[in-house]
């Protein structure tokens, strides 16, 4: 498409060097994605920053230079004259925007709905996307597992692990749109939020989970944290509330709520509640209400949170239109997301439980579900994440000390760190770290396999933490990686 100063009027230009106008038949934040015609946008990050590679972009055939540096970009036109320079101060808006008209503003041809919340992020997007598949509307996710449709998961590198950058982020919705799909939920995270991934769209529902302390390592304060997810709710047109969750729902019921739904398991008033909770071996049964509608429902999934979680998909189908009756008959078959209580039963051998709780309160509420199971020893592998909050490490050990007969501690995405320095950051949270049954790995490889060794039958294995995109991040590389091939491998060799 030809690209020309009005067509960008609603950003806040500064200067504009060069022609009045470009062909532009691509948009990019990475040099290595610039082809001919393509929009560059200089992108600041923590580590690396979009100016320094301009020259690369040029010569790779770019049509347009986004970017803040005004000066520096003044300097390239000069050397690039046929080649548009924009200076903005806002080059991540901007970059929402113009990927928003690029991509013919495919997510308002979607219903989308924004989930967000420490925990629970990915298993909440799972079940929307099932129920709302199940109801007849067919629904893709974006998010930490990946990105699907509603039949099934698109092969695609994704340029964040939860919430993609805007250019990606609208791609995809032009993909599901193109895919026949009619809504589109994906986790929004908080740095997302702050980095104006998902700007300018607005919601057709968003979805709180909880709220605690995480991702300080970006946010520096709880209150910064707290007020990026609140941005996701004044860009919706309804929202649904953890009215349990005492780290926000507070701020969120003193927002407008002409369109809001309220959800409880603890009694608490709310529009949508559960009581009567039992644990099954086919998942949970519980007592589900909604206004004077009650009903006693058994949905495949484990632990009070999940049903919380799907509490929260209800009442978004409710505000898409949905009748409780209709919800009622298609709760049995909802189905949930990978790696999220995911259970590999070994013939003879352990039960394995791979779930990615990667926060104190997350790994808290899965051991208290997983003890409630049949066992004879706990094993529990937890990780210190290298790309997250150092501080946050040793409380993943306090939080299973004393909890399990034995604890694998390993590294999840070293990034640039040496992984012993994250291993011993995380063991300082240990009361007694020299106890022999805590066990030291510097990869989750080596993790893994040293949980699965000293397993035996009758044992569970509860493999825990970040593993994300199939990948390890290692010093700014994703380094392929499946636990489940790991957990294959080793018990294949272990029957020869």
């Amino acid at each position: 498409m030809i690209i020309r100063r009005d067509h960008l009027k609603q950003l806040n230009i500064l200067e504009w060097y060069g022609p009045e106008e470009a062909m532009v038949s691509s948009l990019a934040f990475h040099s290595q994605q610039v082809k001919e015609n393509t929009a560059f946008f200089c992108i600041r990050g923590e580590n690396f920053d979009g100016h320094a590679y301009i020259e690369d972009a040029l010569n790779s055939g770019a049509s347009m230079i986004i970017g803040s540096a005004p000066l520096l970009l003044k300097q390239w036109q000069g050397k690039a004259p046929s080649v548009i320079f924009v200076v903005l101060e806002e080059v991540r808006s901007a970059m929402a925007v113009a990927a928003k008209v690029f991509y013919n503003h495919a997510d308002q041809e979607l219903k989308t709905i924004g989930v967000t919340g420490t925990n629970g992020k990915t298993t909440v997007a799972a079940y929307v996307r099932s129920l709302l598949t199940l109801l007849g509307m067919r629904t893709g996710s974006i998010g930490t597992t990946g990105i699907w449709t509603s039949r099934g998961k698109l092969e695609y590198k994704k340029s964040t692990p939860t919430t993609p950058e805007s250019i990606d982020l609208h791609r995809i919705f032009c993909d599901l749109r193109n895919e026949a799909d009619e809504a589109a939920v994906m986790e929004v995270s908080s740095i997302a939020l702050d980095q104006c991934r998902v700007e300018g769209i607005v919601f057709d529902v968003a979805i709180h989970t909880n709220f605690s302390e995480e991702h300080l390592e970006y946010h520096h304060t709880l209150e910064h944290y707290k007020a990026c997810k609140l941005r996701l709710f004044r860009q919706a047109d309804h929202t649904v509330v953890n009215v349990d969750d005492e780290g926000m729902s507070k701020d969120l019921l003193e927002m407008d709520g002409k369109h809001r739904l309220t959800y409880s398991i603890t009694g608490a008033e709310a529009d949508i509640h559960a009581s009567e909770l039992e644990r099954m071996q086919e998942g949970s049964r519980f007592r589900l209400s909604f206004q004077e509608m009650s009903e006693t429902v058994t949905v495949p999934v484990y632990g009070s949170y999940n049903v919380a979680n799907v509490l929260s998909a209800i009442a978004a189908a409710i505000h898409l239109g949905y009748e409780f009756p209709a919800i009622l008959r298609v709760l049995p078959l909802l189905e949930g997301p990978e790696g999220r209580f995911q259970v590999i039963p070994i013939e003879d051998g352990p039960t394995i439980i791979l779930d990615y709780a990667h926060t104190p309160v997350a790994l808290d509420r899965l051991l208290e579900e997983v003890k409630n199971l049949e066992h004879r020893r706990l094993i529990v592998m937890i990780a210190g994440i290298g790309i997250r909050d150092f501080s946050k490490m040793p409380k993943m050990a306090a939080t299973i000390d004393g909890r399990a007969d034995e604890i694998v501690v390993t590294v999840d995405h070293p990034g640039y760190h040496d992984p012993a320095a994250i291993v011993d950051q995380v063991m300082t949270g240990f009361s007694n770290p020299e106890a022999v049954h805590i066990h030291r790995t510097n990869t989750r490889e080596a993790g893994v396999r040293k949980s699965l060794s000293l397993a035996e039958s009758g044992d569970i294995v509860l493999l825990t933490s970040g593993c994300i995109n199939n990948a390890q991040i290692v010093r700014g590389e994703e380094i392929p990686h499946s636990d489940e091939a790991i957990i294959e491998e080793f018990y294949a060799s272990v029957l020869r």
